[in-house]
């Protein structure tokens, strides 16, 4: 089937003990029919990653089914690792209406009793541009945890737009530059009781944003703000035969504005049409 393939979107919050929302990177995307759909003269995003701890509007849809797993090492103001996996789906059609997906996550990898969800929906505005919505972190199973810790959905909106100019454009047509800018609720304003405690000021920004540029037209190196914290990275996506595996490698917290010192953050995904 002819197509063009973006990695669906994978928005996880990885939960560490002291409940840092420490946000595993991100794979955004969709699944895309025949391109001429969209007219020729639109540069559509590459397939690579785009973003490290933030949404973009570009989502799942038309029937992708995604899985992903991701991590940070260490944990914010922990010696230890922690990780998280994802499964989800995407439907609808940005393009004549809205799309949507939903997404589940385990939150511990270890005891696998800790369990939210995400939904995010998404609408294409022509000339490589789209916006969406959505809710993180919705609580299903809340495991082992102390009772004291809560859980906090965070909602937010952003814009994200692929550069449509002749000098951003790669060998296959789609656009080198992309950005998102958006703003939120709870993990994207809302520091940790740790941050605080250490003497870091308790607000954010609230006001969140990402820049993805390809490079040597292999890869995207990705710059983010979360609203917390400054991170930097890169993502790549391969093909193993038919179908594609996205990667992407980060350093997070890179400013003392939150967290205890810069962390690896790491992320793989897959996707098919159903």
């Amino acid at each position: 089937m002819a197509g063009i393939f973006f990695t669906p979107t994978i928005v996880t919050a990885v939960e560490t003990d002291n409940l840092q929302q420490s946000n595993l990177p991100e794979l955004y995307g969709k699944y895309l029919d025949e391109s001429s759909r969209y007219g020729a003269d639109i540069m559509l995003p590459n397939i690579h990653p785009k973003s490290l701890t933030t949404p973009t509007a570009w989502g799942a849809a038309n029937g992708v089914l995604f899985f992903g797993i991701g991590g940070t090492v260490n944990a914010p103001y922990d010696d230890e690792a922690d990780g998280a996996a994802v499964v989800g789906v995407g439907f609808g059609d940005p393009t004549e209406n809205l799309g949507a997906q939903i997404a589940l996550f385990s939150l511990d990898l270890d005891s696998w009793d800790r369990y939210s969800a995400s939904a995010h929906i998404h609408r294409d505005l022509g000339g490589g541009s789209a916006i969406g919505a959505g809710v993180e972190n919705i609580v299903l199973l809340e495991g082992n945890q102390p009772d004291d810790e809560e859980y906090d959905e965070s909602y937010y909106i952003v814009f994200s737009q692929s550069v449509q100019s002749d000098v951003f454009l790669n060998k296959h047509c789609a656009s080198k530059l992309h950005f998102s800018i958006g703003i939120g609720s709870g993990r994207f304003g809302e520091k940790s009781d740790a941050d605080v405690e250490s003497g870091k000021d308790r607000y954010g920004t609230y006001i969140f944003g990402n820049v993805a540029y390809e490079m040597f037209d292999e890869f995207n190196a990705i710059l983010d703000w979360n609203g917390l914290n400054l991170n930097a990275g890169v993502g790549k996506t391969f093909w193993i035969d038919q179908f594609p595996l996205s990667v992407t490698l980060g350093a997070a917290d890179l400013t003392d504005n939150s967290g205890d010192e810069t962390r690896f953050i790491f992320a793989l995904a897959t996707g098919f049409k159903l």
